[in-house]
């Protein structure tokens, strides 16, 4: 059993919670006593300033073993960065809070004066766990910009004070039992996801793996949408299971996860050049990665198109330089379907790729995490189509697939896959192969690779998800030997 512990800046009277206000100067010269009762401590004192008394009451409650709110990661979290989130309107529609103008207001522990925006104030209060905290709503196309602060307990006014009194006291008599199957973890880590989409690269049955296989490790996995991301600073690592892509929130995330020294995965560098198939077949010539032959297109002319003919054949595929799950990526089998096809695409992009195509009943999947191959699949072509997705076809979307050890791969295959890999980084990629009369023939690298429970982990089962945190784990340690 906990019993609670307010502590403030200067006069303990300000809080009429019988002896169970302190301030800080108590604290830090009188506990922790012998024989004490096993503490919560509310920490209200002014925590904006680094080194101030609130930043040292956390502290030195966390040091003394004490459950303190809020931790040393809320502080710095709350203190660092611009601490705004978006949220949807689909978000506040489907809680029931009307938003009609800006507004603002302050959460007493997960608790509001405005009974309109209580739902809103739990929501945050578990996002930004802090004692008291200053919301402010701007009205934005299809959401509301919410801007988190700290408030200090010592501005409140008369009203205020007595709301927050009430809620402390509340607090108060309320006696937290520690559950006895709670667990600490060594690091915490946030898993982007989004639930909202089509072909995630883990469905939820991987998601949930990945959270178990990290508890076993000692981290504490966060699987977490875009729009709960506002402050990865108080996090150890980012792991990203949403499709990536450069101009959207999962490479600008990876980039500022990257900058605040988080273990990333997959970091900035590899998601560029997975995502920028100009640079992967590049540096495939240039590192003498076994693949298809490919040819940058940069202008649509005669001349051109029958240069790409006589090099590459008919049929030939076409290629966005950003492309992902078969999209963006067309067939043409003559040349007028070729000259139409490429004005299409270079309406778009500057640079088209058209590579020859080689028909197989199947692609090579193999991940590749820190340069060793931990999963091999075989992707089946969709029924009467020439790729492994047919996004025309409900029906017949994708074909089957074959999970097999890695040991049982022709080994022209994996050197293939291990090369493409190091062209890119050493981060957790699938390479996609395609295998014809004894050569191997990369097609792509693909950062953030599928990874779905009942498929890639069809042959290793949860050791293929103890694997990947293990990498993390890893990493995190070697970050702390620095």
């Amino acid at each position: 059993m906990l019993s609670t512990l307010f502590v403030v800046d200067q006069n303990a009277d300000v809080l009429p919670l019988a002896n169970n206000v302190v301030t800080f100067e108590t604290y830090l010269q009188e506990y922790p006593k012998l024989g004490e009762s096993k503490l919560r401590v509310i920490n209200l004192c002014d925590c904006d300033r680094y080194l101030s008394q609130g930043y040292y009451c956390s502290l030195l409650a966390e040091a003394r073993n004490h459950q303190v709110l809020p931790s040393l990661k809320v502080i710095n979290g709350l203190r660092d960065g611009d601490n705004a989130l978006f949220l949807s309107q689909a978000w506040f529609d489907k809680r029931g809070i009307a938003i009609t103008d800006d507004a603002e207001l302050i959460i007493y522990m997960g608790e509001t004066q405005q009974p309109e925006f209580s739902k809103l104030a739990a929501y945050l209060f578990q996002q930004f766990p802090a004692p008291l905290l200053k919301v402010t709503l701007q009205q934005q196309d299809k959401g509301v910009r919410v801007q988190v602060q700290r408030r200090d307990f010592s501005t409140l006014q008369v009203a205020q004070l007595e709301f927050c009194t009430q809620v402390l006291g509340h607090v108060h008599a309320t006696q937290w039992n520690k559950r006895k199957s709670h667990k600490k973890y060594r690091w915490d880590i946030a898993m982007l996801v989004d639930h909202d989409e089509k072909l995630p690269p883990s469905n939820k049955g991987a998601i949930s793996r990945f959270v178990k296989a990290g508890e076993k490790l000692g981290i504490k996995v966060h699987p977490l949408e875009a729009a709960e991301l506002y402050n990865l600073g108080q996090y150890d690592g980012l792991f990203i299971r949403e499709t990536t892509a450069i101009d959207h929130h999962t490479y600008r995330l990876a980039q500022e996860a990257e900058q605040k020294d988080l273990v990333v995965i997959d970091d900035p560098s590899s998601i560029l050049r997975c995502c920028n198939k100009v640079f992967l077949h590049d540096a495939f010539n240039y590192k003498k990665v076994p693949s298809l032959e490919t040819r940058f297109v940069s202008q649509c002319n005669e001349q051109i198109i029958d240069k790409l003919i006589a090099e590459l054949s008919l049929p030939m595929v076409l290629k966005m330089p950003e492309s992902s799950f078969s999209k963006g990526v067309f067939k043409v089998k003559t040349k007028e379907e070729l000259g139409e096809r490429l004005q299409e695409l270079m309406s778009v992009s500057a640079i088209v790729l058209a590579q020859a195509y080689l028909y197989t009943d199947y692609d090579w999947r193999i991940g590749v995490l820190n340069g060793r191959a931990i999963y091999a699949c075989r992707y089946h072509m969709a029924r009467n189509h020439w790729q492994i997705y047919n996004h025309e076809s409900k029906r017949n979307f994708s074909g089957g697939f074959d999970t097999l050890p890695t040991f049982e791969v022709p080994k022209a295959v994996l050197r293939a896959a291990l090369k493409a890999a190091a062209v890119v980084g050493n981060g957790l990629y699938g390479i996609d192969i395609k295998e014809h009369n004894g050569k191997a023939y990369v097609l792509e690298v693909n950062d953030n690779p599928n990874i779905d429970q009942g498929v890639e982990d069809k042959y290793l089962g949860d050791e293929l998800y103890m694997q990947v945190m293990s990498e993390f784990s890893r990493r995190l340690e070697a970050r702390g030997k620095k």
